[in-house]
């Protein structure tokens, strides 16, 4: 096992369509796990999410969460980030990240359809300031 430089944690975190596995607390303190789709902005990571969604009333209550990005396949790889959350309601910024959050996972050729699609009132940009990064490769070499 090695660590990853942060040159390398960047480029991990955005090669291909690996999804994040999102954690954040619940009211009670359990903690909720979603997948979510995300770019880097600078040193601050993105997300879209529906002011409704359970990690939307999370985040809301509490901005505290941690990420996890994997890589599945041998020699395995991963990187752990934690942060603080702040929501925008600002719909030009959420059509723009969802537009280009869009193109990562789904294409250039259905990015537009999907920033219209979540580019809409209700629908939330999530950006997340990075507090601490743990990132492993070569787990299995």
């Amino acid at each position: 096992m090695k660590k990853m430089s942060p040159v390398e944690a960047r480029e991990f975190l955005l090669t291909g369509t690996r999804t994040a596995k999102l954690a954040t607390v619940r009211a009670d303190g359990r903690p909720h796990v979603a997948p979510i789709w995300f770019l880097l902005d600078g040193d601050d990571l993105v997300f879209n999410t529906w002011h409704e969604s359970v990690k939307a009333r999370n985040i809301r209550r509490d901005g505290r969460v941690s990420l996890c990005v994997d890589d599945e396949t041998p020699p395995f790889a991963f990187v752990l980030v934690e942060g603080t959350a702040h929501i925008s309601d600002d719909l030009t910024a959420v059509k723009h990240w969802a537009t280009r959050i869009a193109a990562r996972y789904m294409g250039e050729d259905q990015a537009a359809a999907y920033g219209e699609r979540n580019g809409v009132p209700g629908e939330l940009l999530i950006r997340v300031t990075i507090t601490k990064i743990v990132a492993q490769k070569e787990l299995a070499a």
